[in-house]
């Protein structure tokens, strides 16, 4: 019978993938910690309601700005060297805050400053991450490599990290960012375990904004993986609109309250962590073109149900299966975008992506709030159900083409004038 260990981990994924999720999963504990840590901070200092939306603002705004520039970044250098560095100056800046937290002398402005150089070094943490597993594991096994690395996610960072980090800020403000910086830093001392990665062929004098501009017109160039990106940048407009006004949602038109709010949250990560582990079975059995399939047809669906109810009760459970599928989807979309990427462009087009991520969340959260404002707070939910169908029928014939499309082999650099 094969060991826990085993089964987290196949030991035909070798040690570097243990490495890695060690590495992930302690570094997902301390990130969880300050996801409810930070705004209790913050409102602690201030009651503006612009100052505490900044908070969260500044959790994606360093995605817009440095998002492109961290992909090429991380396709000139070893990868895993880059993910120590930025993994270490998250450390630093943590560190910083806390001596400014235990001396007193920390305020509203420090704790912003700081919200926005973590979040700037955690876009190079994401993005050179993202490209590891590509490199470590042969392409067959990345849809469970990046199943483990979700399910780590969703423990340590949705179940845990919270909990204890209200608990620790309950204790003194300082704590909860003290946790985070040994978290941080072990997670730098794992991933170093890591065998050195090689560094992606590049012409050595190039700039950065011409390593971009390969990496844009590659994926212009490639039509599944563009098709890809424009279906994940569409369908997270649609889904930010409700989102954005979910805690008026569900406190106002459902009457959950505080603690039915907070459960919405639970339940989805509960669903996802469901569907996390049967990952391998679903990938056995199920074609992954059907499984995009059913998996945006059930968000089209879910935005039509929380339209439709009344109840606390089935809202917690849509989320539920929200948070099933909607993590069976990120596994999916992640395995098939590293297995057409070629190795030297993995960090630029994860980048063009998650830059696609964030803007959609703050173009679809502009929409959705403006839309509440005008036609209710389930109005939001319809506009998210027309949108996602109307896209679903777009992009339905063009999944077989994403999921049966070839790997291409990496690009020539570009000459440099």
């Amino acid at each position: 019978m094969p060991s826990l260990g085993d089964l987290i981990a196949p030991r035909r994924m070798g040690r570097d993938f243990r490495w890695l999720l060690a590495s992930s999963w302690t570094s997902n504990v301390g990130d969880g910690v300050a996801l409810a840590a930070a705004p209790l901070l913050i409102a602690s200092m201030t009651s503006s309601p612009i100052l505490v939306a900044a908070g969260a603002v500044l959790q994606f705004l360093p995605w817009l700005v440095f998002g492109l520039h961290a992909g090429a970044i991380a396709d000139r250098f070893d990868r895993r060297r880059l993910v120590m560095f930025a993994n270490a100056a998250r450390a630093v800046v943590l560190a910083a805050l806390c001596v400014f937290l235990v001396t007193g002398t920390a305020n509203i402005w420090i704790v912003l400053a700081v919200a926005f150089l973590y979040g700037t070094a955690e876009v190079f943490v994401d993005t050179a991450g993202s490209t590891l597993l590509p490199m470590i594991v042969k392409p067959a096994d990345l849809g469970i490599g990046n199943a483990r690395l979700q399910a780590g996610y969703l423990v340590a960072n949705q179940f845990a990290g919270p909990p204890l980090g209200a608990f620790l800020f309950a204790a003194g403000s300082a704590w909860p960012f003290l946790i985070e910086v040994l978290c941080v830093s072990l997670a730098v001392v794992l991933i170093s375990r890591m065998a050195r990665t090689p560094v992606p062929p590049r012409e050595e004098h190039a700039p950065v904004h011409t390593d971009i501009a390969q990496g844009l017109r590659w994926l212009w160039r490639n039509p599944p993986v563009r098709t890809l990106v424009l279906i994940i940048l569409v369908f997270n407009v649609t889904w930010a609109a409700p989102w954005g006004v979910l805690v008026l949602y569900a406190t106002e038109h459902l009457n959950m309250g505080a603690v039915g709010y907070g459960a919405l949250t639970t339940a989805s990560a509960a669903g996802g962590l469901l569907a996390t582990m049967s990952f391998g079975w679903l990938e056995r059995h199920v074609s992954f073109a059907t499984l995009m399939r059913v998996v945006l047809s059930m968000e089209v669906l879910m935005h039509l149900a929380f339209a439709l109810t009344t109840s606390g009760w089935v809202a917690l459970v849509i989320m539920f299966v929200f948070g099933a599928y909607a993590f069976v989807w990120g596994t999916i979309s992640t395995t098939v975008r590293q297995r057409l990427v070629p190795t030297a462009l993995q960090g630029r087009i994860a980048s063009v992506n998650m830059v696609g991520v964030f803007g959609g969340m703050v173009l679809g959260q502009a929409i959705g709030g403006v839309i509440a404002q005008f036609w209710g707070l389930t109005a939001p939910w319809w506009f998210a159900f027309v949108g996602a169908a109307l896209t679903l029928l777009l992009v339905w014939k063009p999944i077989s083409h994403i999921v049966s499309a070839k790997p291409v082999s990496d690009p020539e650099p570009d000459p440099v004038a």
